[in-house]
């Protein structure tokens, strides 16, 4: 454990970081899942809805600082990959 005013403050940003992080991943994750079930469903329109919120909320929070800015593009090339591959684009 930190003995330090300065390193026990750290501590506390920290981990007050890591949540929100957390919970800024965990809705990354629940979109993208959103979007390939509507991908999924076969529908165009509802897909492209689900996927273009889904690139927004990537953006977001790499903007944010949550994920590196390649992770974000990496995860967004890899849904639209999908969404072309299921409506011929």
């Amino acid at each position: 454990m930190p003995r330090t005013r300065s390193a026990i403050k750290q501590l506390r940003k920290s981990e007050k970081r890591r949540l929100r992080n957390q919970s800024y991943k965990s809705r990354v994750k629940t979109y993208i899942k959103k979007a390939l079930a509507a991908i999924q469903s076969g529908s165009q329109a509802v897909a492209e809805a689900a996927v273009r919120e889904a690139v927004s909320i990537i953006d977001r929070t790499a903007e944010r600082g949550v994920f590196h800015r390649n992770k974000a593009a990496r995860l967004k090339s890899r849904l639209m990959a999908k969404f072309n591959a299921a409506f011929g684009r």
